[in-house]
This record gives C-alpha cells, sequence and structure tokens, in this order.
C-alpha cells in the first residue's frame, strides 16, 4: 500500500521535473510512511524515502515505516535533511507551499540553498480512497452513527447544548474514536441559525429544533455527520424548513457520480431551497471531500469545476439558518462511483420528535 502511494508520488515528481520531496504535512507525511508521530519530515527522491524524527519517536517510526530510513535529529533538524540532500545531488526539491509557514520555508530555503526548491500540493494524491481508507472510514462513520442513536435517547428539555456534545464524544471514545473529529456543533432553538456554532451553556427548552454536527476519528480517519431533532412536537414551521433541506439533502446525494463537477451537484441541492425561497438562507457549500483531513478535497460547491472520481468521500449537507429563529441542516457521507454514490452514514434522517 504504501509501495503504491509512493509510486503516484513518484510520477508527479517525474511531471513536475523533481528530483525529491520535502513532506511536511502530518497527514500527507501518515499517507506516505505511515508514520502518526506528531513531529517528523520525509524526504522522498526517486530511490530513497527517509523520515527525520527526534528521539521521542524513533521507536515508534521504525515500527511504522519500515520502508523508510529512520534519521533522528537533535535541535538541528534541518541540518540532518541539507546533509542527506547534498548526498542525492539534487537539483530541484519539492515542498508543500500550501502547508509551510515563512519561518519554515526560510529555515528550509536556507539549509537547501544548493538546490532550487518548487512549490508543489501532493493533497490531490489523496483524494481517490483505496480499499483500506474506505474500510476505515466505514468505520469512523459506524462509531458516529452508534453515538448519535444513543444520544437522542438522553435529549430532553433541561439539559444543555454542552451535556449533548459531552456525551457524543464520550459515547464515540467508547466505541474506539481516538478523538473527535472536530470541536462538536450543538446548536439549540435560535443558535441553529449558526452553521458552526459550538456547544455552549443553552438549557435546551422545548419545541427547540437541535443540529448536531460531529465526527469520529479512527486510526486517522474522519467522519463527518450532522442531524436535526427537535425537543417535542414539531411546528408546522419546523415541519416545513426540514423537509426543504431533506428534499434537498436527497437530491445532492441522488447527482453525485463519477464526471459529475462539484457545482453541478451543488447547484441540484441548492435550487430545492431557492425554488423554496430559502436561497439566502444556505451561504455555505453543499459538501467536501473527508478522509486524514475532516476537509479536504474535492469541493462542491458553486465554483468547483473539476469532476468527481470514483472512490472520493464527500459529504452532502444542505441547510436553512433563519436570524432568531434557528436552522436545519443534514448531512452524510457518500462514496462516489460510476454508478452514482453509496451513503456510508445509515442514522434516521426522517425529522424525530424527541416527546
Amino acid at each position: 500500500m504504501i509501495q503504491q502511494r509512493l509510486a503516484s508520488l513518484r510520477k508527479l515528481m517525474a511531471t513536475h521535473s523533481l528530483d525529491a520531496v520535502v513532506v511536511t504535512k502530518p497527514e500527507n507525511r501518515r499517507y506516505f510512511s505511515g508514520f502518526t508521530g506528531s513531529s517528523g519530515l520525509l524526504l522522498i527522491g526517486e530511490q530513497i524515502q527517509t523520515l527525520f524524527t527526534d528521539f521521542r519517536y524513533i521507536e515508534q517510526a521504525t515500527k511504522q515505516s519500515p520502508e523508510y530510513q529512520i534519521v533522528r535529529h537533535g535541535t538541528a533538524m534541518f541540518d540532518k535533511l541539507a546533509d542527506t540532500v547534498k548526498k542525492l545531488e539534487a537539483v530541484r526539491i519539492g515542498f508543500e507551499s500550501d502547508f509551510i509557514t515563512w519561518d519554515t520555508y526560510h529555515k528550509l530555503a536556507t539549509c537547501l540553498s544548493m538546490v532550487e526548491l518548487r512549490p508543489v500540493n501532493l493533497d490531490a494524491l489523496r483524494v481517490i480512497k483505496d480499499q483500506a481508507e474506505l474500510s476505515l472510514l466505514h468505520q469512523a462513520v459506524e462509531i458516529a452513527d452508534v453515538a448519535f442513536n444513543h444520544v437522542v435517547t438522553i435529549i430532553r428539555p433541561g439539559i444543555t447544548e454542552l451535556e449533548i456534545a459531552l456525551e457524543l464524544e464520550y459515547q464515540m471514545r467508547k466505541l474506539g474514536s481516538e478523538k473527535p473529529a472536530f470541536d462538536t456543533i450543538v446548536a439549540s432553538g435560535y443558535r441553529g441559525a449558526l452553521p458552526h456554532g459550538q456547544a455552549s451553556a443553552k438549557i435546551i427548552e422545548v419545541g427547540d429544533f437541535i443540529t448536531m454536527d460531529f465526527g469520529a476519528v479512527y486510526q486517522g480517519y474522519h467522519s463527518d455527520m450532522t442531524r436535526t431533532v427537535v425537543a417535542g412536537k414539531a411546528t408546522s414551521k419546523q415541519h416545513e424548513i426540514y423537509n426543504i433541506v431533506q428534499a434537498a439533502q436527497l437530491a445532492g446525494i441522488k447527482a453525485v457520480a463519477a464526471g459529475k463537477t462539484g457545482k453541478e451537484i451543488d447547484q441540484v441541492a441548492r435550487k430545492i431551497i431557492a425554488d423554496a425561497g430559502y436561497g439566502e438562507y444556505f451561504g455555505h457549500a453543499l459538501g467536501h471531500g473527508v478522509g486524514l483531513a475532516i476537509h479536504e478535497e474535492p469541493r462542491l460547491s458553486t465554483i468547483n469545476d473539476s469532476e468527481l472520481a470514483s472512490g472520493m468521500v464527500v459529504s452532502v449537507e444542505p441547510g436553512i439558518y433563519l436570524p432568531e429563529w434557528g436552522g436545519v441542516r443534514i448531512e452524510d457521507l457518500v462514496v462516489v462511483s460510476a454508478a452514482g454514490c453509496t451513503v456510508l452514514t445509515t442514522s434516521n434522517k426522517n425529522l424525530i420528535e424527541l416527546t
């Protein structure tokens, strides 16, 4: 698996006339080496792959990255890198310009003054998931599904958004999640108008819509789901808004297929909300890629003209957010295929009234 990923990277290097690439982004470092430590960098050339890390991670790196030469560095990581590059007699080396800071670039340019540094984006090599990745993503999704099915049994007027978030995170950890995929969103009542309203001390009241956006991390891979429920019986207005969002979400899922652009898919769901008169209250993209990062390519958005391909994993998450009233969002993860897509998220999407 690692060798296949390295082969894809070396093909990219050849396309860009690079003798080697320095990999610093944690997700890419893990993808190309298997190393999960928090500190280190990779140097990958045509014939070599070296992992530089410090004393804390030498044993871990040796076990996780058997295909790599492990180089221990002290306080002078870039000096160690320079020594190895000199032996390569490299001319052009790629670096992840979308990730490193100016200070890091300056250090890199100083220690590698003997070569030409060229910016390169490696994230595109991760957009199509292999079977091992899809299996891990499926398990991350299942953890979140089970946690949701539990949490709806304890939601009642009088508890706080923070208590709901804590219960979700606790259940996911019990089921094997390494950590929350992101800061858990629980937004109830009027706070539902905040698309990214992180859980607060607000108390759940009878009649509140409660939007929960959360996910698990399983062996590095993220899940992302959103469900909106109501504490009590829904009003006619709540039914109206929920039904519009649900129709848009189902249509968006139906539109997902290899060969479709992110823009085309976004437009299908967006049109349903706009035609219902709520277009101005759906202000974010329809979805995004999910994998080793919670937000990655591809994007289902009004500005993405690139085509989806089989094996990509994306969220489909339309919403309506009405100031001072509240909001609704429904989100699933799907796997793109030539025939359409497979929905990974299994939790009920019909409006749940917690009475």
